[in-house]
């Protein structure tokens, strides 16, 4: 097994966002006597509010610039607003109208972090991209695998199950090996203005706490019956694509509950809800996947045995796998079609694929 900090001094193009994963990124690579390239997104922003993207705003920029200039490395900015428009941000909207509940990062680190950049870096003569998720490559013989990275409060792999062999050689992660308290520490041992900044968690492109107001805006909705299982109807829903299964808060029934998303019937715009939050029609078993990748190239073995996480951070759930057809060991709570299903083998990350139809309950 090697790795491939161990190797020759390199030309390194790193992603510099302003915040302190990247920004120590840099820095510990450079400690390593790495040749750094910083590059910094430009991506869309909602014009409808007067709050920035916050993976590119203009105090993100002069961070980014701070510390390239500090680290001794030239910040080079690109614009990839038309292209996140179209790829993330319409996919995300769209998926939304559709009734399907879609992973935007999934979708950028795919075609905007792990395409764009990396040909611009291949472009800049760099021989890697390193950007600061946590995760960790490794290569063993003439493979590379990817690992979940050693914070388990932070590790990011999830949204990395779209990668390729032919990707992930280009790719560095230096912050896999580091928790994020070690990584702050970092960054005031290494003098860098960042080491305090907050970071967030919301999906950079919208402004607001939370994505409704977003959809709000962008989603063509039309408001209709809450009923309960019983079929009683308890009141109007905004429109079937601002819920989701499982969902409790936004429901919006004043008096009683609380109550629970357990179905979207899109046939009679009918928002159907019980008090019960482990209703039985919540519980899957089995459902269909589809733009399904592994990462080796190859599906496991029938012999192998591994597990699938339906959400980010969620546990990993034991399962089969047969063709296109997932099915779970335990039955799981609130599957909603679009969601990311990727498949672990203990640490490592096997592939991944979107959920397309969800087959059965338990």
């Amino acid at each position: 097994m090697t790795s491939k900090l161990s190797k020759k001094k390199k030309r390194v193009c790193v992603a510099m966002s302003g915040g302190v994963d990247s920004s120590v990124a840099a820095a510990l690579l450079k400690e390593q006597g790495y040749d750094l390239v910083g590059l910094f997104m430009k991506l869309w922003t909602d014009k409808e509010t007067s709050i920035e993207n916050k993976c590119c705003s203009v105090d993100s920029y002069n961070d980014a610039r701070k510390i390239a200039h500090q680290l001794g490395f030239k910040l080079y900015t690109l614009n990839f607003k038309k292209q996140f428009k179209k790829i993330v941000v319409n996919y995300f909207v769209d998926k939304y109208q559709s009734g399907v509940t879609p992973n935007p990062c999934v979708m950028c680190n795919k075609f905007i972090r792990f395409e764009l950049l990396l040909n611009k870096a291949k472009m800049l003569n760099c021989d890697f991209l390193a950007t600061g998720h946590y995760a960790n490559i490794k290569k063993v013989g003439d493979q590379y695998q990817l690992f979940e990275g050693r914070d388990k409060n932070k590790d990011q792999s999830y949204f990395l199950n779209t990668l390729t062999q032919n990707k992930l050689k280009y790719l560095m992660f230096p912050l896999g090996n580091y928790t994020k308290p070690e990584v702050r520490k970092l960054a005031k041992k290494f003098n860098l203005p960042v080491y305090e900044k907050s970071e967030s968690q919301e999906i950079c492109f919208i402004p607001e706490k939370t994505h409704y107001p977003f959809l709000k805006r962008n989603l063509k909705l039309n408001s209709g019956p809450i009923k309960s299982t019983g079929g009683k109807t308890l009141g109007q829903h905004e429109g079937l694509q601002l819920y989701t299964l499982g969902q409790r808060k936004g429901i919006k029934i004043g008096g009683t509950g609380p109550y629970y998303v357990v179905k979207l019937d899109y046939q009679t715009n009918t928002l159907i809800v019980s008090s019960n939050r482990d209703d039985q029609t919540l519980l899957t078993k089995k459902f269909d996947l589809k733009d399904i990748n592994w990462l080796k190239g190859s599906k496991p073995t029938t012999s192998e045995k591994f597990g699938v996480k339906i959400r980010y951070q969620a546990k990993t759930i034991p399962c089969t796998m047969k063709n296109n057809e997932v099915t779970l060991k335990i039955a799981e709570r609130a599957i909603m079609p679009g969601q990311s299903a990727v498949f672990y083998k203990n640490e490592q990350l096997l592939g991944g694929g979107i959920i397309a139809k969800i087959k059965s309950t338990s």
